[in-house]
C-alpha cells in the first residue's frame, strides 16, 4: 500500500483581502507529513485533474529529508469546498488560499511546489504573496503569462472542440461528458510518456492546428503509454471524482483570461527567489521548450529534465524528482 499521510482539516476564508470578493467559507482537505522544523515547510500545490493524493511519492521523501511538507486538495476538487460561482475560482482565491492556509498553520513562509495549473498558482505566490514565499518549484509548469483563450484560438483555430481549454470554457459541456465516466478519465489519461512522434502519427500531438482534446472522446482515444496507477491508487481518484463531478477544478480554466488581464505581472515579472524547474522530456501539454525563457525572468534558477517522462512525472518518476528536489532543497535550505 502506498504511504500516505491522513488528511487535517482547516476552514479557512476566502474573503480576508479586498481582492477577493466573499464567496464564503472555503473548507480545505489538507495532508501532512514531517515535523515542524526552522526549515521553511513545502505547500505542494496539485493540477487538474488531480488530488492532494497526487503527491503521494513526494510528501515521505521531503519529510525524511528534514521538511514539514503540506499538500492541500485544491479549492474545488475532493473534499475541499467547491464554490459554484466561476469567479469563485480566480487567481486571487487561488493564491489566497495558500496564504490563508499559512496563516491557519502559523507558518511565515513556504516553498510552493506546483504541477500543472498547480504550477501556475505556485508561480503567482512570489508576485502577490512575495513576503510568504521562500521559494518556489515549478513540475511541468513553467513561469510564464496565462494563455488567453484569444492565444489559444490563434494555435488551435475557432473549433473549441479542437483544444480541451477552449472546449471547457461553455459551463456544463465538459462536464457532461466527464462526469458519468471518471473512471475513464483516469484509466486513458494518466499513463505514461509517450515519444512526440508517436503521438504525431496517432493525431494527438501538441502543434499548431491539431487536435489537442484528449477529453472529447475517451472512448476513442489511443493507449499509448503504459498505465501509471495500481488498482487501488486508480480507485482514490475514480471514486473521489465520481462523486465530486469535474466542475470544480474546470472552473479554473474558465478564468484564464479574467487572470490575464487582472494580473499581467503574473509570468513576466522578474523573480529573484530560489527556484527549480523540473521538466518533462515527453510532457504533451507542457513541454520543456516553454521553459526556456525563464533565465531571462528568474534570477536565481535551476532547471532539470526528467528524461522519456510524461506529463504525470512526479507519479511516473518519482524516485528523480525526489532526488532532484531533496537535492535542492538540501543546498538551499539547510
Amino acid at each position: 500500500m502506498t504511504a500516505f499521510p491522513l488528511p487535517v482539516r482547516h476552514t479557512l476564508s476566502g474573503a480576508n483581502s479586498p481582492d477577493r470578493p466573499d464567496v464564503g467559507t472555503v473548507r480545505l482537505s489538507v495532508h501532512e507529513a514531517g515535523a515542524i522544523s526552522s526549515r521553511p515547510p513545502l505547500v505542494f500545490c496539485h493540477g487538474f485533474p488531480e488530488l492532494a493524493y497526487s503527491w503521494r511519492h513526494q510528501l515521505p521523501a521531503v519529510a525524511d529529508a528534514g521538511f514539514r511538507a503540506i499538500a492541500p486538495d485544491q479549492r474545488g476538487y475532493g473534499d475541499s469546498t467547491a464554490p459554484e460561482p466561476i469567479d469563485a475560482y480566480s487567481l486571487d482565491h487561488l493564491t489566497g488560499d495558500l496564504a490563508d492556509l499559512l496563516d491557519a498553520l502559523e507558518v511565515e513562509r513556504a516553498i510552493f511546489v506546483g504541477h500543472d495549473w498547480g504550477g501556475f498558482v505556485a508561480w503567482a505566490m512570489p508576485v502577490l504573496f512575495p513576503e510568504r514565499c521562500a521559494g518556489v518549484v515549478g513540475v511541468c509548469t513553467p513561469y510564464t503569462p496565462f494563455p488567453t483563450t484569444d492565444f489559444l484560438r490563434s494555435m488551435f483555430g475557432e473549433d473549441p472542440e479542437q483544444m480541451y481549454m477552449l472546449w471547457f470554457q461553455e459551463p456544463g459541456v465538459a462536464e457532461s461528458v466527464l462526469d458519468p465516466q471518471a473512471r475513464l478519465v483516469f484509466e486513458k489519461l494518466t499513463v505514461g510518456g509517450v515519444d512526440p512522434k508517436r503521438l504525431a502519427e496517432a493525431g494527438v500531438a501538441r502543434e499548431q492546428g491539431a487536435q489537442f482534446n484528449p477529453f472529447l472522446d475517451l472512448e476513442s482515444l489511443p493507449a499509448l503509454g503504459e498505465p501509471l496507477l495500481s488498482a487501488e491508487e486508480l480507485e482514490v481518484y475514480a471514486s473521489t471524482f465520481a462523486r465530486t463531478g469535474f466542475r470544480g477544478g474546470i472552473n479554473w480554466y474558465r478564468n484564464i483570461d479574467d487572470n490575464a488581464v487582472a494580473h499581467p505581472e503574473v509570468g513576466t515579472e522578474p523573480l529573484d527567489l530560489p527556484a527549480l524547474m523540473i521538466c518533462a522530456e515527453w510532457d504533451p501539454a507542457l513541454p520543456p521548450a516553454l521553459a526556456a525563457s525563464m533565465p531571462e525572468r528568474c534570477s536565481d534558477l535551476e532547471v532539470h529534465t526528467v528524461a522519456k517522462a510524461g506529463h504525470w512525472v512526479q507519479q511516473e518518476s518519482p524516485d528523480e524528482v525526489n532526488d532532484l528536489l531533496v537535492d535542492w532543497l538540501a543546498r538551499r535550505f539547510s
